[in-house]
């Protein structure tokens, strides 16, 4: 194959780049492509599509098929590679299928332009890969897809295998066919019981250090429990930004502890304790962006310092007992008819 027929074969592959599964790729470095963003938001979307959102995790998303090569494969390699299979960018692996890099249209391109067409895949592949976890809540791949403005993210287990890809149609897809499901689950829990839930309800729940697969189940749950006594959803959003902080809070920075709810005729009642380690200095804890999270937390998105100035937030009434090398206790409280807003 010429040079001009290798050009003229990845012009075509660019003219197909908004039907393509993108691996990875930044939209910026492919010609023709356009991008706005997946339409859903982990702040202000519906509350049936952000319960789904912290509900989902990414391997229930995600593809598992996914199209790989070795670093000692051709740039030529994969070059075919996205012509035969309509892609613009492709996974790089060892032979444990560790994932060590991504080669994009981009990479092709400039391959093609120096005359390195046949080198080596691991010579000229991008070793700096932005990828998701599997176990993570979807919300990071909804907030990936919007920051970074790629098409799709390999997505790696705690080995660092790849396990599949994540693209934003494989969101808005899994996230309408659950919301179907969910449709169907309340008019069946209407059917059966009808309106007649009681004004009063108790709830608890466990809660375990860096547990992040039923990270969020406490709140989701209230939020259900909630719903079904008709409450003002603005009341139901602050009890919920409350009840997820105080949990993800537990998860991160405690040895894990328990969530309790206590649902009455004029007010919620959100406390959260645990045994331990405790805060050393409740002022700088209250303040917003401190945090004690380490690197690894930050990575995966917590730790960010916001969880217990938002729960103070959204409270009518809030209160921390804490100190270094004890328990930390938390209480919310939000009124039924509160005129509080946020």
């Amino acid at each position: 194959m010429t040079d001009s027929q290798a050009d003229s074969q990845m012009e075509k592959i660019e003219k197909n780049v908004s039907d393509a599964n993108l691996e990875g790729v930044p939209i910026s470095n492919v010609s023709g492509a356009s991008l706005e963003g997946i339409p859903i938001s982990t702040v202000d979307s519906p509350s049936a599509v952000l319960e789904l959102i912290y509900q989902l995790k990414i391997k229930d998303v995600m593809k598992t098929a996914v199209i790989t090569a070795s670093g000692s494969d051709s740039m030529r390699r994969i070059q075919a590679l996205m012509k035969e299979n309509y892609i613009t960018g492709v996974p790089i692996v060892d032979e444990r299928r560790n994932l060590v890099g991504l080669v994009s249209i981009d990479d092709v391109v400039t391959a093609l332009d120096e005359g390195n067409i046949h080198c080596h895949a691991g010579e000229r592949m991008t070793r700096n890969v932005i990828v998701l976890e599997d176990d993570m809540p979807l919300s990071f791949a909804i907030s990936y897809l919007n920051k970074y403005r790629y098409g799709r993210y390999p997505v790696v287990n705690k080995k660092n295998e790849l396990v599949g890809i994540l693209t934003s149609k494989d969101v808005v897809g899994t996230l309408l066919a659950e919301m179907n499901r969910e449709v169907l689950r309340l008019e069946k829990i209407n059917q059966e019981k009808g309106k007649c839930a009681s004004a009063s309800a108790d709830m608890e729940f466990a809660t375990v250090q860096y547990d992040f697969e039923l990270a969020g189940r406490a709140s989701t749950e209230i939020k259900k429990a909630l719903k079904t006594r008709n409450i003002d959803p603005k009341i139901i959003r602050r009890v919920a930004i409350a009840s997820y902080e105080l949990e993800i809070n537990q998860v991160v920075h405690s040895v894990g502890g328990i969530m309790r709810c206590s649902i009455q005729p004029d007010k919620v009642i959100v406390v959260a304790s645990d045994t331990g380690p405790g805060i050393a200095d409740l002022n700088l804890a209250l303040q917003e962006g401190w945090s004690t999270a380490n690197e690894w937390i930050r990575s995966l998105g917590f730790g960010a310092g916001m969880g217990l100035a938002n729960t103070k937030r959204v409270s009518d009434e809030f209160s921390i007992d804490s100190a270094k090398g004890m328990g930390t206790t938390v209480r919310s409280v939000v009124y039924i008819n509160s005129p509080k807003k946020e």
